[in-house]
């Protein structure tokens, strides 16, 4: 399993902490290590450690010291381990081990502890073999080495060229009153032909909607007629912008000319088929298995949104096929997978449950959530307890097979103000607290089930 993460609870018992003599004192337990930094805290972690890894880990991501959601917020709501990023480091510079200390100790003055890194970018220039691949490469190992020194061990990252994830609407209405993600098939093609004006865009929008028995162009048209500019520059925000700035880097909030922006990341990857983007990935893994191997780092690839290729570009992670690719394409334990059942169940030709089965075992974080499929193909963001995805049974294989994870629940709608708060796109706090309710239940509730105790954390009981 990937290491166990720790972090000394001395600070949360006494604020005086700071004025301990802290040294490094190692235990092993279980087959996780454990690193502590007070030799006094061993004894009482060591139990807490041996409690708790029966269960998958409760974890939140949450966008650095700048986010609106505080980590005193989420602590309250029973998070446990913090998944975040250095989301001030630009894309392709080295993380120092000075920087990703600083933000541990952060997180672990909070009485939480980082546990998955989401993300340590791949850029571009790795996925479609630029010049300076090798260089970057490099470059990424180090930061993995200076992770590993830190004591953070999981990576969730993604492979997918230029688009880390799409929507074509960021706040669209639930029956209930509240808002939720939402991607439309032909307002999706309208900014691929009309926006965008990317070539060969007609043509693939006509073969997608004959494969879905659908007239997309069709419906391009009639939209056409009715947006405006204003509707254009919304669109624009939802699809490259606000979805992807905070994540990726690639387009920023201010930057002036998105549009064009975009057009130039997209002619990086023309000429490149779905066979050589796998090629591509397959030298990244194997060029940085060595020191995953050595530092004990765990790679796990989060699964293409949407589970289809979209702009022309290819996507190759997306099904049962692709991902039984990757994992015997490099056949190591620590290239795994992340399993976000929301991604995968956002594809009508993926059975969530039957994958979770199939692959728990190479996976090394659980993305909570749920999709819902419309009868003409467009889906929406699900309730947690609902959708496509079967959270419940995935809770059932993932503790039975693999419960020591790292799980987060994945988006939430926006409620009772979340969309006033300037919160990132599908990262609002109340909807996502409402969700990791539902999914604490799903847990507590099988554990039951499989005679595991589970522990509510902030509570005596």
């Amino acid at each position: 399993m990937p290491w166990a993460k720790s972090f000394c609870p001395l600070p949360l018992l006494y604020p005086s902490a700071s004025d301990f003599q802290f040294r490094y004192a190692p235990v092993t337990v279980g087959s996780g290590r454990v690193e502590l930094t007070c030799e006094n805290c061993v004894k009482n972690y060591s139990k807490q450690i041996t409690e708790s890894t029966n269960i998958m880990e409760r974890t939140w991501r949450w966008f650095g010291k700048n986010d609106k959601i505080t980590l005193a917020m989420l602590k309250e709501i029973g998070v446990e381990g913090i998944v975040t990023a250095l989301h001030d480091v630009p894309n392709g510079e080295v993380w120092t081990r000075e920087k990703i200390r600083d933000l541990k100790e952060y997180i672990e003055s909070y009485g939480m502890r980082w546990s998955v890194v989401e993300s340590l970018p791949v850029v571009e220039s790795i996925k479609y073999a630029g010049a300076d691949r090798d260089e970057q490469i490099e470059r990424y190992k180090e930061s993995l080495r200076n992770l590993s020194l830190e004591g953070i061990h999981t990576i969730c990252y993604n492979f997918m060229p230029v688009l880390d994830w799409a929507r074509t609407d960021l706040f669209h209405d639930n029956p209930n009153g509240s808002t939720n993600l939402y991607f439309s098939f032909p307002q999706f093609a309208y900014f691929d032909i009309h926006i965008l004006k990317r070539e060969g865009a007609e043509a693939d929008w006509q073969a997608k909607g004959q494969a879905m028995g659908r007239d997309i162009l069709k419906e391009v048209e009639e939209l056409k007629n009715k947006m405006t500019p204003e509707d254009d520059h919304k669109l624009v925000e939802n699809i490259i912008v606000k979805t992807q700035g905070f994540v990726s880097g690639n387009i920023k909030e201010d930057d002036e000319h998105p549009v064009e922006l975009f057009r130039q990341l997209l002619d990086l990857y023309k000429g490149i088929s779905k066979e050589q983007l796998r090629e591509n990935m397959r030298y990244f893994l194997n060029a940085i298995m060595p020191t995953c191997e050595e530092c004990d780092m765990y790679m796990c690839v989060h699964p293409d949104d949407p589970p289809f290729p979209i702009l022309g570009l290819p996507r190759i992670v997306t099904c049962d096929e692709d991902i039984n690719w990757f994992l015997k394409a490099v056949d190591n334990k620590h290239n795994g997978l992340t399993f976000c059942a929301g991604s995968l169940s956002a594809g009508s030709h993926n059975n969530v449950v039957e994958l979770a089965r199939k692959y728990a075992d190479r996976t090394w974080f659980v993305h909570m959530r749920s999709c819902h499929i419309f009868e003409n193909g467009d889906f929406t963001e699900a309730s947690h307890l609902g959708g496509r995805a079967d959270l419940i049974e995935l809770a059932r294989i993932f503790e039975k097979v693999n419960p020591n994870l790292p799980m987060r629940v994945d988006h939430g709608m926006c409620m009772l103000g979340d969309e006033n708060r300037g919160y990132n796109a599908g990262y609002s706090f109340l909807g996502r607290m409402f969700a990791m309710g539902q999914v604490q239940g799903i847990l507590a509730t099988v554990d039951r089930e499989l005679g595991i105790e589970y522990h509510q954390p902030g509570f005596f009981d």
